[in-house]
């Protein structure tokens, strides 16, 4: 009947720890994916939406040029073979340089020429390097991001097609004369299944949703940014994460921590239930026979080594120091509880880095676009709480295009940075913001709003400083124009109207450079 007994309550325990064991599992499981999977995702998309406007930046920096890029490409596409295998572009534009000069000597590109004044020749041999560039760039971005695909393309809404024109991924053609791009790779998009594509399109404005793609290629979600040129919205810049991407290192990292739980709780149960059956079962059939022989006999010696053994080592004793050592290995779980709350609250701080990353412009460090539109957003509120005393001031470097054109990209974007220094220097206690290629704003608060004309006054004068300066290279010597404009409760309704002023006394100014 005793031995009954040991097995039954072995079973229940057993049955009970296993079930919490089963429960916590499952919770924990499902808590860690879920909050996880969140996490990771959303900063994918950041990622995406960054990576989009990253390419964006690059591509209206080039402006006019990539206008007529476009133009060349739907005309003439069928007209051009490219060849397939190249990993660099500086060939191709050497040549372009070279029957540049040899056709039109002692002309400069954009000042005496203009693209679409060349000649045949000249404008494909123009579209052979501008092509390769750009293809160059979206792959490298693809690669530096690690994202599957990027590419650019041009909608024809009338008949719901879109034209791979930049594609990331490089399709082939064979001809009798070699292995060349295939350039014009066209399809029919359905707006009902292509509905945030062509809502990008038609809205002209990035959408908060995301195109989910599952074809030959994969299953990824697509992000599209609108690419606008003085004003015209040429075409869709689209950037693609793989599904399985976001799910498989969450899923992993939480079957991982869950082996590791499931371990420490097995190994735990294992311990605790023989513990249990050696120090508490095992003494409590002991104290239940004195207690039966105690009813039999009603002996009172019986009752003293009842007594003796509650005092020093009795079942009760047993069952507290049972207690402890559950307490224990509940302690040990909830240490690994905490360990995993740390784990995602690292991951939650990683994301919020990431975060930062996408706010930052990645050539000069200072913040981007995304920043200054956040920034902003809270000044308007200001605004309706009785803000007055902030400015707006607008910085253009001139002559970017004939910098990358003549010396190349790397010397425009030293340009850039040589500016973006002076800026931060001059308006040190002020943020400033990179909202273009060569374009800077700053927000003028506190001291530098009262000294804004002395600070406008000493920018120009480093400025004039630097072009003076013999020992400099030609695009060191950087020339930039500035407008400032202050807010007016009177006349403005927001940060929108003071930019605006500001932009216009900013090419006034440039007005008068270009001038003198």
């Amino acid at each position: 009947m005793a031995k009954s007994k040991k097995i039954g309550l072995l079973f229940r325990l057993t049955t009970v720890f296993v079930a919490f064991t089963i429960f916590v599992l499952i919770v924990s499981g499902l808590a860690t994916y879920f909050s996880q999977m969140n996490i990771y995702k959303k900063q994918c998309e950041r990622d995406i939406r960054s990576i989009g406007e990253y390419l964006e930046s690059m591509l209206v920096s080039d402006g006019e040029a990539f206008k007529f890029y476009q133009e060349y490409y739907m005309a003439h596409f069928e007209e051009v073979d490219i060849p397939y295998e190249f990993d660099e572009y500086e060939t191709a534009r050497a040549e372009f340089v070279r029957m540049f000069s040899e056709k039109y000597p002692g002309k400069e590109l954009g000042k005496d020429i203009r693209l679409r004044d060349m000649d045949e020749e000249m404008q494909k041999a123009f579209f052979i390097y501008y092509h390769e560039y750009w293809l160059l760039t979206f792959e490298q971005a693809r690669e530096s991001f690690d994202i599957p695909y990027t590419y650019y393309i041009v909608m024809k809404e009338e008949e719901y097609h879109v034209v791979y024109m930049i594609d990331g991924e490089r399709t082939k053609k064979e001809t009798e004369n070699g292995v060349f791009l295939y350039l014009g790779d066209e399809y029919y998009n359905d707006p009902e299944v292509y509905k945030i594509e062509w809502d990008t399109w038609f809205t002209k404005e990035k959408q908060a949703g995301y195109q989910e793609w599952n074809n030959a290629w994969g299953h990824t979600y697509s992000y599209y940014t609108p690419l606008k040129v003085d004003g015209e919205t040429l075409g869709l810049i689209g950037t693609e994460i793989a599904v399985a991407r976001v799910n498989k290192e969450i899923l992993t990292n939480t079957l991982i921590q869950l082996a590791v739980i499931a371990s420490v709780i097995v190994v735990s149960m294992v311990l605790l239930l023989i513990s249990i059956n050696r120090l508490y079962i095992r003494k409590l059939e002991r104290l239940e026979s004195g207690v039966r022989m105690y009813s039999e006999t009603k002996e009172s010696g019986i009752a003293e080594i009842i007594a003796r053994e509650i005092a020093g080592g009795d079942e009760i004793s047993s069952l507290a120091r049972q207690f402890a050592s559950m307490i224990t290995e509940m302690e040990n779980y909830i240490r690994s509880l905490i360990r995993t709350t740390q784990e995602l609250k690292s991951s939650q701080q990683k994301a919020a880095d990431l975060n930062e990353l996408a706010n930052k412009d990645a050539l000069t460090g200072i913040r981007n676009k995304t920043a200054y539109d956040s920034v902003i957003e809270g000044i308007n509120k200001e605004i309706g709480e009785g803000l007055t005393r902030f400015g707006i001031g607008m910085v253009d470097l001139n002559y970017l295009k004939r910098i990358n054109d003549t010396y190349g990209h790397d010397r425009g974007n030293f340009a850039i940075k040589c500016l973006c220094r002076l800026v931060c220097t001059v308006f040190a206690h002020s943020p400033v913001f990179r909202i273009g290629g060569d374009e800077f704003v700053i927000i003028l608060r506190n001291g530098d709003y009262d000294n804004c004309d002395e600070l406008v006054t000493s920018f120009n004068l480093r400025l004039e400083e630097i072009k003076r300066d013999a020992t400099l290279e030609e695009w060191e010597r950087i020339s930039a124009a500035i407008g400032v404009a202050k807010y007016d409760p009177k006349h403005d309704t927001g940060v929108d109207s003071v930019f605006k002023r500001a932009d216009v006394a900013m090419y006034e100014r440039k007005q008068e450079m270009k001038n003198a």
